[in-house]
């Protein structure tokens, strides 16, 4: 018996970490499932794919390899009652059109802005399309985000999920260097949502990937993210520009609208008149989380929705996060189910290194060289209050 027991030990050590689902084929073990179907074309007549992860407790994440957007997020409240809690259109065609503001998408190579679209590598001068004039913004103007990735499914016993894969060739968005990148969402029975990065080059470039999903924990079709208390891990933010590019200083957020220490509400100071808020036509600033020498995944920053009694925890290994307050939404997007999608309807909590770094060499570094791996991880955790 013992024999026996021992090679079937040695047996399921060497089987795959990963089970793949066969096309729209839902995998029905207990606990988590993933399914596929197909989505729609691209004007390329490229396939896109929409996959459902559920967990054992009817949390759902719908995400396709268009963008590797997430299109929805079904989370309980505190009465156990689901709503999707992310901002987002009903089909393909509204993520096609020029005007989608980065709704639930993967963003690279670049998140966030880099100044006048220009860096110096080893060097030599790199442009990069001017996409937010004056600068570039979150990849360029076919970034990450609007491309088709390949997917492939996977389920263990209590999670599921999708790895996307991407190649970005050399020059492509004016970047160096041809990038293997990797993207694996994750959906665990603990009602978290995970993201890992993985990327490689064969020439140094900079890499800096982020998720971007609009979250409204109110539910589909509340809009208005003003009476959500956000906390923020972070003593210091990067000041930025009338352009939106960091000054350079990691400023203290003690004694001005941008302290989120404790729980406060995102409506509480937005229309103040600091000098930072008219920059960002409210917040659009990056933090820089507080975090012990070594410490990997930590807490980033914590959102609850009093009505609702939804919470979203953010942990990430990166060393800063965008808080967006859906300043740009402004009412011109009708979204799922005819939703009009006015200022401040979502807000974005975007794990990232600092904007501009490949022009600030005081900022920690985004620069990847060949041999080298690109890794992060950030978890979307939902409680209730």
């Amino acid at each position: 018996m013992n024999i026996f027991r021992t090679s079937l030990l040695l047996l399921f050590a060497f089987l795959p970490a990963t089970v793949a689902c066969t096309r729209q084929e839902a995998q029905t073990a207990k606990g988590a499932t993933v399914t596929r179907m197909p989505f729609g074309q691209t004007t390329e007549g490229q396939q896109v794919d929409i996959f459902t992860l559920t967990n054992a407790n009817a949390v759902e994440v719908k995400v396709i390899t268009f963008g590797g957007i997430v299109v929805s997020l079904r989370a309980p409240d505190r009465e156990g009652r689901l709503d999707d809690v992310v901002l987002g259109y009903d089909s393909l065609d509204g993520y096609l059109r020029n005007n989608s503001p980065y709704f639930g998408a993967i963003i690279g190579r670049y998140a966030n802005r880099i100044a006048r679209g220009r860096f110096v590598l080893d060097g030599k001068e790199y442009a990069l399309a001017t996409n937010n004039r004056p600068n570039h913004l979150h990849g360029g103007v076919r970034g990450f985000d609007k491309v088709v990735w390949e997917g492939k499914e996977f389920k263990r016993p209590d999670e599921a999920g999708v790895v996307f894969t991407y190649t970005s060739r050399d020059g492509e968005e004016g970047y160096p260097g041809t990038l293997t990148a990797r993207v694996t969402y994750t959906l665990n029975d603990r009602n978290e949502f995970a993201v890992d990065y993985h990327a490689t080059a064969d020439k140094p470039t900079h890499v800096n990937l982020t998720h971007h999903s609009y979250f409204n924990l109110a539910g589909d079709g509340v809009c208005d993210i003003l009476d959500h208390e956000l906390m923020i891990n972070a003593d210091r933010f990067t000041p930025i520009d009338t352009t939106s590019i960091p000054t350079g200083v990691l400023a203290p957020v003690e004694g001005t609208a941008f302290d989120f220490r404790t729980a406060t509400k995102i409506g509480a100071r937005i229309e103040g008149n600091e000098e930072q808020l008219r920059n960002g036509r409210g917040y659009d600033h990056n933090f820089v989380l507080k975090r012990d020498a070594g410490a990997g995944l930590v807490l980033a920053a914590r959102a609850v929705e009093p009505k609702s009694g939804r919470v979203l925890e953010v942990f990430t290994t990166e060393p800063g996060i965008q808080f967006y307050s859906g300043n740009f939404l402004d009412g011109s997007i009708r979204g799922k189910s005819g939703h009009v999608y006015s200022q401040r309807c979502g807000f974005c909590l975007e794990s990232q290194h600092y904007p501009d770094s490949p022009n600030r060499k005081e900022f920690p570094s985004t620069i990847l060289r060949p041999g080298e791996q690109y890794e992060s991880r950030t978890v979307f955790a939902f409680r209730t209050k």
